[in-house]
């Protein structure tokens, strides 16, 4: 009896040793972030704080301009990006009303140092050396760059990239945009840059320059909307392992697993892409130039 006692004994311990040893193992490897509301890690408790720039333009956003923004206004749930960020409130736990817009510059949003927002949306594309400063969610939009002419113009007829190295082009500085100008066209001029994109359309409109490199959405608005008789000349193809925007946040900022999860869901359902064709739709469709 007592050497059953000792058995007993002996692999109790045993699965006590095993029960530890897989807590410690569990705890190791890292536990996981809890994503209630309540334990999110925010600006303000109760709050979920949004940057964008102001102008925020179509179709990334939409509505009436009210102040103390331009051209339209991310509080009103219509445009890409307004919807898109609405719906990772929601799967958040946040209302509509809980959504607070804050005005930050482009460049801004993904400089180093602290954030005055909890994720920032504004068409900010991956890139390694950003990531080395802020953290990064995974891809809402994947995106090809552009560049928009104005009609009759000899930049017009060019049929591929190599045609564009002999004209002016221009961007808004700090934007993968200029980087495909410097790094891919290497034209022969030196490219113009501009602190916001309004800027260089209005470059182009009075043409200052040749052409505007812009993400493929934005040309669709420009020629539609801001540039009288311009056309989008081409888009170009996309790099290895392509380009996509992402959402901006503090580096480290536990946050951007919350906002992944999100962000799976509403791929998972169609919900993103509902969104997507519902503001975007019309983006699509322009020539390759090679």
């Amino acid at each position: 009896m007592r050497n059953v006692s000792l058995a007993l004994l002996a692999l109790l311990v045993i699965a006590l040793a095993a029960a530890c040893g897989s807590t410690t193992k569990k705890s190791a490897s890292g536990s996981k972030t809890s994503c209630a509301k309540s334990d999110l890690n925010l600006v303000t408790a109760g709050k979920l704080t949004v940057g964008t720039d102001n102008p925020a333009f179509p179709p990334w956003f939409g509505g009436t301009p009210k102040s103390p923004w331009k051209v339209s206004d991310p509080r009103s749930g219509q445009g890409f990006e307004s919807a898109v960020a609405y719906a990772v409130a929601k799967q958040l736990g946040f209302s509509k009303s809980e959504v607070e817009w804050k005005h930050v510059p482009f460049s801004n949003s993904y400089a180093p140092g602290p954030k005055s927002f909890d994720f920032d949306i504004n068409e900010i594309s991956y890139t390694p050396a950003r990531a080395k400063v802020v953290s990064f969610s995974d891809s809402y939009y994947d995106v090809n760059q552009s560049v928009v002419v104005n009609k009759g113009t000899p930049i017009a007829s060019v049929a591929n990239v190599a045609g564009l190295k002999g004209f002016k082009l221009g961007a808004q500085l700090g934007t993968t945009s200029y980087q495909y100008i410097v790094s891919k066209i290497k034209p022969s001029q030196q490219p113009s840059v501009f602190q916001q994109n309004i800027a260089a359309v209005t470059a182009l409109k009075n043409k200052q320059i040749d052409g505007l490199v812009v993400d493929l959405p934005t040309a669709f608005y420009v020629t539609a909307v801001q540039v009288p008789h311009s056309k989008i000349l081409g888009q170009f193809p996309s790099p290895p392992g392509g380009e996509h925007f992402g959402m901006v946040f503090q580096k480290g900022n536990s946050l951007a697993g919350c906002i992944n999860e999100a962000l799976t869901h509403l791929k998972k359902t169609g919900q993103l892409k509902s969104i997507q064709q519902k503001w975007l739709a019309k983006a699509t469709g322009a020539p390759t130039l090679k």
